[in-house]
């Protein structure tokens, strides 16, 4: 499962930052993820993928939270000086995503590389060569 990871941990990454301060979410429904190994089997795929690309990671899965299943690896390595405006900037738009839909503002969302529904459509995608 975890080579199959690595190309949607890469994608997840701002652009022109050379792989760094990546992250992806997955939310899954329980059955879902029992169905696929279960919450210790998912996140030790993601970060075994994460470490493929150089990610120092944080991860964190749960399951039973109000939404299912949530496994998120996350790149904390620092980030060199030629690539913290870019990755800066990715940060903040995401935030700007975040706050635009928890405000209710009225429009579109910023643009944002890679919500979190769309990162557990690539898992999916991903991982279903690997399922039984």
């Amino acid at each position: 499962m975890a080579d199959t990871l690595v190309p949607l941990l890469c994608r997840n990454c701002p652009e022109r930052a050379d792989g760094y301060g990546g992250s992806c979410q997955v939310n899954l429904d329980d059955e879902e993820a029992l169905e696929l190994g279960g919450v210790e089997l998912i996140p030790a795929a993601m970060r075994k993928a994460a470490r493929q690309p150089g990610w120092k990671v944080t991860k964190i899965g749960r399951a039973g939270t109000r939404y299912g299943t949530m496994v998120v690896v996350q790149d904390v390595r620092d980030v060199p000086k030629e690539h913290q405006a870019v990755v800066n900037h990715a940060m903040n738009d995401r935030m700007r995503a975040a706050l635009h839909k928890a405000w209710g503002e009225q429009g579109p969302a910023p643009d944002q590389r890679g919500s979190v529904a769309l990162m557990t459509q690539e898992f999916r995608a991903a991982v279903a060569p690997c399922s039984p």
